[in-house]
């Protein structure tokens, strides 16, 4: 480790684990537990009923395959009408083939691969909370996340922040990101 870095080992762990926690964990799904070739195995009953809601709503031809067209539309019906081609393009390609509801379901067992529990995510985020508040000033975890270890791009930064905004103060949530992450809803 170089002298100018601030960080010990388990610093660095932590922050290794947040930067891969926040670019790749998708808000709406819980691992079960791995194991089994079956992706149906890896999520419980109800885990498995919203993603099939969800796979109908994005199935917006009724045809059971998500493609290009389909992405557009659940794009457009969310309000974002300007997105390129390329963009869904890269989004399809991502499966090996037509993407119905059984390779829809592995496509998400696959991002959950290797999803940390809830406890280690927490004690990732308590690194940077030694007061224990359970909230981080964005600025300063955008800094950390900048200057240390992995460093996120600003690219990175604006969509760990798109999808977890800090509160009017300026503070990460860090208890309810880590609760969004691992149970797929925010606490009331």
């Amino acid at each position: 480790m170089r002298s100018e870095m601030l960080w010990s080992g388990d610093d660095l762990k932590s922050q290794s684990t947040i930067a891969g926690i926040l670019t790749k964990a998708p808000k709406k799904a819980k691992k079960k537990i791995e194991g089994g070739s079956n992706v149906f195995s890896m999520f419980e009953q109800t885990q498995i009923q919203e993603f099939k809601e969800a796979f109908t709503i994005m199935d917006q031809n009724r045809d059971g395959f998500i493609d290009k067209a389909d992405l557009r539309d659940t794009f457009a019906a969310l309000g974002r009408l300007n997105v390129k081609n390329e963009e869904l393009e890269d989004m399809v390609k991502e499966a090996p083939g037509p993407i119905n509801f059984t390779v829809f379901l592995t496509m998400f067992g696959e991002k959950l691969k290797g999803t940390d529990p809830e406890e280690t995510i927490l004690n990732a985020f308590k690194i940077f909370d030694p007061e224990g508040k359970g909230h981080i000033k964005a600025d300063y975890i955008k800094e950390m996340l900048m200057t240390q270890a992995d460093r996120f791009s600003q690219e990175e930064i604006n969509q760990m922040f798109a999808a977890f905004p800090p509160d009017v103060s300026g503070n990460l949530d860090y208890k309810n990101l880590c609760y969004v992450i691992t149970h797929g809803e925010e606490k009331d």
